[in-house]
């Protein structure tokens, strides 16, 4: 029997616990900064499975590993979630962790839980294939992604020193292989005026009416943003979420406005030029020099359930590898062993935990993941158990694949 059939023998058999892994990670809350006691069950999972070796990082990250070899892949996934939201779109408990009509469902079963769970389950194949080849194969459940995406990556790579050679984002894919996504980065922009009586306008300058001028301007500019020039990752966006205008009183012209702004990036743009953009549409919208304008980037502070004060700015790279990429071959190889047709490689539309290895760190990096990319943030949320066995051969796979075995 080959390798990748003792694989999918492995998988199928183990369907059931891998499903069950993910249905006891759901039932634990744990949103970001709040990961604790996912973290404490997740160490419990990895040990049962068989991993040799489980620890926690001081951002409170669970690091498992298999295999003891001198290259080192990492597969990634982040086990905090976003919250509910309104309970009136919910049709069943969201920490039910229910396993019903072969799905799993609650918040976190697709984003990101479900790929945890995969990655629990190609722990178990590859201890019970007693895999010792020339790899270090360790899995990452990483926290305050929704916060911070990237930032436990760098803690990891620049404060502990631990870069892998080859990286895989188990984020939900809908099996298929992506080798990509946008950066993304987040912007302030604060526009003064000058106050005077609401019974007299005249005597002031609104802030709020620059404001006005300066968001119509972000719409202007997100019209006018271009895709990547192989159009593979498409166009950059920007988005006003937020504008806060404030002045002395309720009856007076506001004297300073706030405008918060989301930027995508796509491959060619970075934090420079996406500042000096907002600067320059911004002050020819309301007629001013850009320097009248204060356009910032803001930094992340929160620190996680350990309390350990780590922070970095809200800026997370763009990052893509070409398809012909060993990485990305081997992943296309991996699946074409297993089901016997090539995966459909494509990129995702939100950003991951690779912009820090990848972005930042330039590791090369794949995604493979179960659960829909549509079904993160949304109520009902829900995982698919066919996905949860295929994700967890194509990871024990992959290994061999990547030895050439």
């Amino acid at each position: 029997m080959s390798m990748n059939q003792k694989i999918l023998e492995k998988a199928k058999e183990h369907r059931d616990y891998i499903a069950q892994v993910l249905s006891e990670q759901v039932k634990i809350k744990s949103y970001s900064a709040q990961e604790e006691e996912v973290c404490k069950r997740i160490v419990e999972q990895c040990k049962e499975a068989g991993a040799d070796e489980v620890r926690i990082d001081n951002l409170g990250s669970v690091i498992a590993r298999v295999g003891n070899g001198p290259k080192i892949i990492a597969f990634d996934a982040h086990i905090d979630t976003v919250e509910v939201g309104n309970m009136d779109n919910w049709d069943f408990d969201p920490f039910s962790g229910e396993i019903k009509d072969g799905k799993v469902h609650g918040r976190g079963a697709s984003d990101q839980k479900g790929g945890a769970a995969s990655m629990v389950g190609a722990i178990r194949i590859l201890k019970e294939l007693n895999y010792s080849g020339e790899y270090s194969v360790y899995f990452t459940f990483t926290v305050m992604e929704e916060d911070c995406d990237g930032m436990c990556w760098k803690y990891l790579i620049e404060e502990e020193g631990f870069k892998p050679d080859l990286v895989v984002s188990t984020e939900p894919t809908s099996c298929r292989l992506y080798r990509g996504h946008r950066g993304r980065m987040e912007i302030e922009a604060r526009i003064k005026g000058i106050s005077s009586h609401g019974s007299a306008p005249e005597r002031g300058v609104s802030a709020a009416y620059k404001a006005a001028r300066a968001v119509l301007a972000m719409e202007k500019l997100n019209e006018d943003l271009q895709p990547d020039d192989e159009n593979f990752l498409g166009k950059g966006t920007i988005v006003v979420s937020q504008v806060d205008v404030k002045g002395p009183s309720q009856c007076a012209v506001p004297d300073s406005a706030y405008i918060y702004l989301d930027r995508r990036l796509t491959w060619g743009e970075d934090d420079k030029l996406a500042i000096s953009q907002v600067k320059k549409y911004m002050a020819e919208a309301i007629g001013e020099p850009e320097d009248s304008i204060q356009v910032t980037m803001p930094n992340y502070t929160k620190k996680g359930y350990r309390n350990y004060d780590y922070g970095q700015e809200l800026y997370f790279p763009t990052w893509k590898i070409p398809e012909d990429h060993m990485l990305v071959q081997a992943g296309v190889q991996a699946h074409q062993e297993l089901y016997g047709k090539k995966p459909v490689v494509d990129k995702w539309t939100f950003s991951t935990n690779c912009v820090a290895t990848t972005g930042r760190h330039k590791i090369p990096a794949i995604g493979f993941g179960p659960g829909d990319e549509a079904q993160a943030h949304a109520p009902n949320e829900i995982n698919r158990v066919d996905d949860l066995e295929i994700c967890a051969a194509f990871y024990a796979n992959l290994v061999y694949v990547l030895e050439g075995k």
